[in-house]
């Protein structure tokens, strides 16, 4: 009977205990995608391995941390994570996708082909699949098999002018231009706005001399490419042959400014520059062309030029010396440095060249081959031609594989990226001395009496949270369990933390608990509002901040912000001067693509605080989507002024439309 009483208490206890502390795998994995989407790689790992450690066998803990490593351009550790995935479910084509991609990364190309071979079994209607297969087997010089898939691509896609330009990507690397060029053509008949298409039909005419043509392509392809340094430099010298100078050396600036390592790009805008006599510029140019290739000798005769203009004797010898001993016969090369010998007193040795000159003219050996055409090739090396620019030997297009895993990261690099809500949160990046302050009295209050964590900051540069950081947030979050019931206010201490830490669920869930005591405090409408916002975002994958006039928010996602915005709207009802709950309603109104609303928004900011250059930027941003261009740029210069630098780019790009 005792026997019996024991087993039966420690029963009620198994079955007791485990209510309390019971390991949520799910709920824990949704916070550590919380975490992955917020870029805060390594706080969603360690909520990743916690669910593995729990559950070994949940095959998405593995995904998941894969795609984190992913991120963090661990390739061969995301691998391994997806092949762990896929051992525990073989059946989800996602996995084999981002193991493929890893591999892509890894030049594991073979491998990364059966991985999306794989995953076109299980999802065979999936486009972007086939794309990097092909791109594989292309990277492996497997033609015939790209060949044969685009074949079946065109067939079940008709209308992706992508596949039509990929065939002739095949076709030119098969040496076979005509049918290049046809499916070139085709590609652009269905559509005419293929940037990559356009480029390609650019090569080909620029190939035959039709550079007004030419240009006329690469204008179309640089609106919709406009990011492509090599577009630029092709341009340029179509525009060189059209005796364009000064639209030509815009186009090497531009590419420059997109690539500052292309070796084209700051040759032949040295060559430009010394044609209108900017030497000194000129000559930093060629210091980068030989620094990067030492053996480049038409580069070295031409800094040997400038450095001869310049008065730099000692430098211009210098080249020349290094040149004739590669080319001891190149008779012009010593003319110039007898003359240059002569001129620092060097008789003797200018004599020893003059000799070698003239006896060369006896024996009819100096002579030129220069070429009627005004630019050359990059492999031609006749010195005779050292003052030609060059064009590139290839028709390569950089083909990007398809990725539905770009991140924030990814959406950081487009052109219409607002500037981001101002939120509540401990850890700000570091920025200029120059750069905008927020300020919140309410904020300031709370720190001077130390009842947070760490001082708050208001902010929309919020930083990373380190590792030993996110140990202290959880230690604070333990040591408050017991005190909240006794001190309400402790809520939103805890809800801040619970932000940091990315389970913005138990966050909203204590900012509620203390609205439900202090329904009108501005501080926690404002903390409850960041937080629904964060939890919005992260949970619809496909929504990005950076604003695209093609992806409009569906009504159910629009649906879904409208508790943020009457968070921000209960504020700004109680204090219409609150400028960052003002701003943080235009961004969310910004997001949904109501344009004029968010102009609201942002004007009412300008009236409160003109000093916000971040509300400028906005509503520029909002004046540029809904076409009013020109009030756009204004706005965006009166950002540029007030230290937000990045607005430029923006001015320079919208400027030439």
């Amino acid at each position: 009977m005792l026997n019996r009483t024991f087993c039966l208490l420690v029963l009620m206890a198994s079955l007791c205990m485990p209510v309390k502390a019971q390991f949520n795998a799910e709920r824990v994995l949704l916070m550590g995608r919380n975490a992955l989407y917020y870029e805060d790689y390594v706080l969603s790992i360690q909520r990743f391995n916690m669910v593995i450690n729990a559950k070994p066998n949940m095959a998405e803990a593995y995904f998941y941390r894969a795609l984190a490593k992913f991120y963090l351009e661990d390739y061969a550790g995301a691998e391994g994570d997806c092949s762990s995935a896929i051992s525990r479910n073989p059946y989800a084509d996602n996995y084999y996708v981002l193991r493929g991609l890893c591999r892509i990364h890894l030049n594991h190309f073979d491998m990364a082909e059966a991985d999306y071979a794989k995953a076109i079994e299980q999802n065979p209607m999936e486009s972007g699949y086939w794309h990097n297969m092909v791109l594989c087997q292309i990277e492996q010089d497997a033609y015939t098999q790209a060949d044969s898939c685009l074949e079946i691509m065109i067939r079940k896609w008709p209308k992706n002018s992508s596949h039509y330009t990929m065939r002739a990507q095949v076709k030119m690397a098969e040496k076979d231009s005509l049918q290049a060029e046809q499916w070139i053509d085709k590609a652009l008949d269905i559509n005419n706005f293929d940037g990559n298409a356009l480029s390609l039909k650019a090569m080909f005419l620029l190939q035959r001399n039709d550079y007004a043509e030419g240009e006329t392509m690469l204008d179309k392809a640089i609106v919709q490419l406009p990011r492509n340094a090599d577009l630029y430099i092709n341009r340029a010298l179509a525009r060189y042959n059209q005796e364009n100078l000064r639209g030509a050396m815009n186009d090497y600036d531009a590419a420059l400014e997109l690539n500052e390592n292309s070796f084209l790009g700051h040759f032949n805008r040295g060559l430009l520059r010394a044609q209108v006599g900017d030497d000194n510029r000129a000559i930093e140019d060629f210091d980068f062309v030989i620094k990067r290739d030492s053996d480049n000798y038409i580069a070295i005769y031409n800094r040997a030029l400038l450095l001869n203009n310049v008065g730099d004797y000692k430098g211009a010898l210098r080249d020349l010396s290094t040149l004739l001993k590669e080319y001891p016969e190149f008779w012009d090369g010593y003319s110039m440095r007898a003359q240059i010998r002569r001129r620092i007193g060097d008789t003797y040795g200018a004599e020893r060249d003059e000799f070698k000159v003239m006896k060369a003219r006896i024996e009819g050996t100096s002579h030129k081959k220069k070429s009627t055409k005004k630019t050359r090739k990059v492999d031609d090396n006749n010195l005779d031609d050292y003052n030609k620019l060059v064009e590139d030997d290839s028709q390569e297009v950089v083909q990007e594989y398809a990725s539905a895993y770009r991140g924030k990261v990814q959406d950081k690099s487009s052109s219409l990226t607002p500037m981001p809500l101002f939120v509540f949160c401990y850890f700000v990046r570091p920025l200029g001395i120059n750069h905008y302050v927020a300020f919140m009295q309410e904020v300031e209050n709370l720190n001077n009496s130390h009842a947070f964590f760490a001082p708050l900051q208001v902010t929309n540069h919020e930083d990373a949270v380190v590792e030993t950081s996110l140990s202290k947030l959880f230690d604070d979050i333990s040591s408050l369990e017991g005190k909240v019931s006794q001190e309400s206010f402790l809520l939103l201490r805890r809800a801040v933390d619970y932000y940091h830490v990315r389970d913005f669920e138990s966050g909203i869930a204590d900012v509620d608990a203390f609205l439900a005591a202090h329904p009108q405090h501005q501080l926690a409408l404002f903390l409850r509002a960041q937080l629904r916002y964060s939890l919005l975002m992260a949970n619809n994958e496909g929504l990005s901040s950076a604003l695209n006039p093609r992806q409009i928010p569906s009504n159910e996602v629009r649906m879904s912000f409208r508790q943020v915005l009457d968070d921000y709207t209960s504020i700004i009802k109680n204090d219409a001067q609150q400028q960052y709950a003002l701003f943080n309603k235009g961004n969310v109104h910004l997001l949904l693509h109501e344009f004029d609303l968010a102009v609201e928004c942002y004007t009412q900011v300008i009236a409160i605080d003109a000093a916000l250059p971040d509300a400028f930027y906005n509503r520029g941003l909002a004046y540029i989507m809904m076409g009013d261009v020109q009030k756009g740029l204004a706005d965006l210069s009166q950002a540029g002024e007030l230290g937000l630098y990045s607005a430029y780019s923006l001015i320079k790009q919208y400027s030439k439309k």
